[in-house]
C-alpha cells in the first residue's frame, strides 16, 4: 500500500546532519544535478532566487514561471541554465497555458518547487471569487501540479516540494467556508489555512503518487526578514503578533525571540534545496520539514492555536490538524471541485 504520513506516522527526524544554520552551499555540496529539469514558481525573487541560483550551480536547468516575465529576466540575468515563462497562479487559463507549453517540449520534470506565495494580505479575490491567499498558495499550485503530472511521471523519480510555513499553526482548513463568503475575514487565519492546505496536499499527493516514483514534501523555510512578504502589515497587526506593545513600543521578548531564529536567505532556502535533491529523503515522503530535517511531531503536547498569536518566535514542528487523514482526503476532493481539475493519479 506504500507509505502514509497520516496522523504523523512518518514524522520523525532522521539525523540529517544539518541544522537551522545550514546554508544552501552546505546542502548542495557534492550534488550533481546535470540533466535535471526543475520548475520553481517565484524563482526570481526572495528565497526562490536563492533556490534557482543553487540548483543551476549544481547543473540543473531551472524554469522560472512568473507574473512579470520582464522583471524575472532582469532578476535572473547572468544565471546560466535558467528559462522564464509567464504564469499567474490565480488564473486557471494562465496555468493551463504554461503547463501545456512545458508538456509540448516533451521534457520530463524531475523537481517541481511550489515556492511562490502571498502572506497576510487584505481580503482579495481571484476571478472566480476565491479568497486570494488560498487561491495563490494552494489552489494554483494544486492545479499546476495536476497539469504537470505526466511530465513528473516521465522523470522516473520526481519530487514535488511545496513551501508551507510555521504559520500553518494559525488555522486548520476551514471547510465550512474556505473562501470567507460568510465568516469575517482574518488575514492571519486565512494565511494559516492556506499553509495548512499545503501540508495536507503534500500528505495526500505523496500517498497517491509514490507508486509512480513521485514523492512530495512540505516545509517551513524559517524567519527571513530579507523577504518582502510582510509588506501588508499595519500597526495593529504588529500588536496582534506581539511584536509591538499597544503603545507602540517594541516588545523586547518578541525581539529576542525573533533574533534567535532569524535566518539569512541562504539558510532559509536550504530546507527547500535539501527536499529537492537530498539522497537522505530517497525512501520517505509526505513529511513536513524544517531546519533541513524532518520536523518534530508531538500531538500530545501540542499547544493551542491561540498561542500562535502570542509567540512571535513561531511554532516548531507540525500541527496535528495538518496531518489528519480525513482532512487530507477532504481537501483533495474540495480542491478538485473548486479548480474543476480532476487530479486522478
Amino acid at each position: 500500500m506504500g507509505q502514509k504520513n497520516y496522523n504523523g506516522a512518518l514524522q520523525k527526524p532522521i539525523g540529517s546532519g544539518f541544522n537551522a544554520t545550514s546554508t544552501t552551499k552546505d546542502v548542495i555540496k557534492g550534488i550533481d544535478l546535470t540533466g535535471k529539469i526543475v520548475i520553481v514558481t517565484g524563482g526570481d525573487g526572495g528565497l526562490g532566487l536563492e533556490i534557482t541560483k543553487t540548483l543551476t550551480s549544481a547543473g540543473a536547468t531551472v524554469i522560472v514561471p512568473a507574473r512579470d516575465t520582464e522583471k524575472a529576466k532582469q532578476n535572473l540575468e547572468g544565471i546560466a541554465n535558467v528559462e522564464t515563462a509567464a504564469l499567474n497562479l490565480t488564473d486557471p487559463a494562465s496555468i493551463d497555458a504554461f503547463a501545456d507549453n512545458f508538456l509540448a517540449s516533451g521534457r520530463p520534470l524531475h523537481i517541481l518547487i511550489n515556492n511562490a506565495g502571498v502572506m497576510w494580505t487584505p481580503l482579495q479575490r481571484d476571478g472566480r471569487g476565491y479568497e486570494g491567499q488560498f487561491s495563490t498558495n494552494h489552489l494554483g499550485h494544486f492545479h499546476l501540479t495536476a497539469k504537470l503530472w505526466d511530465a513528473l511521471k516521465k522523470a522516473n523519480g520526481a519530487r514535488v516540494i511545496t513551501v508551507s510555513s510555521s504559520g500553518h499553526h494559525y488555522s486548520p482548513v476551514l471547510f465550512d467556508d474556505v473562501n470567507y463568503n460568510t465568516r469575517e475575514y482574518d488575514k492571519f487565519e486565512a494565511y494559516g489555512q492556506s499553509k495548512t492546505a499545503n501540508v495536507l496536499f503534500t500528505v495526500e499527493l505523496d500517498r497517491k503518487a509514490q507508486q509512480f516514483g513521485v514523492r512530495a514534501y512540505a516545509l517551513h523555510p524559517g524567519l527571513i526578514l530579507e523577504t518582502n512578504l510582510g509588506r501588508h502589515l499595519a500597526f495593529d497587526d504588529f500588536v496582534t503578533l506581539g511584536i509591538l506593545n499597544p503603545d507602540g513600543t517594541p516588545n523586547p521578548e518578541a525581539e529576542a525571540a525573533m533574533k534567535k531564529i532569524q535566518k539569512t536567505k541562504e539558510q532559509g532556502a536550504a530546507t527547500t534545496v535539501w527536499a529537492a535533491m537530498s539522497p537522505q529523503l530517497e525512501n520517505i515522503g509526505g513529511v513536513y520539514l524544517e531546519d533541513v530535517e524532518i520536523a518534530q511531531y508531538d500531538e500530545a503536547n501540542y499547544e493551542s492555536i491561540a498561542a500562535a498569536y502570542r509567540n512571535p518566535g513561531g511554532f516548531g514542528g507540525v500541527a496535528p490538524f495538518a496531518l489528519q487523514a480525513e482532512a487530507a482526503q477532504k481537501l483533495w476532493t474540495l480542491t478538485e471541485e473548486l479548480t474543476q481539475i480532476k487530479f486522478d493519479i
